[in-house]
């Protein structure tokens, strides 16, 4: 008995299931040049386009719009490459959460907690040595 309850009444099936994300949201910065990037780019693929069919109808406009079809690559490539830039900068300002995380802080921790105990040690020992020098006992 498929979405019906005990008491017999209907439960509507959802529409919408919220799922997890799988990965994380690109940050603002990122996701703004990669924006840009894709409609440059698709301006681009247009513009090579109307370049092609230009060509072929042997139009004056032809000549004009394979130049500008060169630029616009130039202008498509370089939106790329600020989108990859845009993201190391970003990666380096506010760096990059590791998941999970790195066993290396964990053994850095260990080994600061093993010299503390060394010098805490040793000064302890230095402190038994100074009270008991020059005396045989304390009586």
């Amino acid at each position: 008995m498929t979405g019906a309850s005990a008491a017999g009444a209907r439960i509507p099936r959802q529409l919408w299931v919220e799922e997890p994300a799988i990965r994380r949201r690109m940050p603002d910065p990122v996701r703004t040049a990669a924006v840009r990037a894709v409609l440059i780019m698709s301006l681009t693929i247009i513009q090579a386009m109307v370049a092609f069919l230009c060509t072929l109808a042997e139009s004056w406009l032809a000549f004009p719009m394979v130049l500008s079809g060169v630029a616009g690559t130039v202008v498509a490539t370089w939106s790329v490459l600020d989108v990859w830039v845009t993201r190391q900068v970003w990666n380096q300002r506010n760096g990059v959460v590791s998941v999970p995380s790195s066993t290396a802080r964990r053994m850095r921790r260990e080994r600061r907690a093993a010299r503390r105990a060394a010098r805490s040690q040793g000064r302890k020992e230095a402190r038994i040595r100074r009270r008991g020098e020059g005396r045989l006992s304390r009586a």
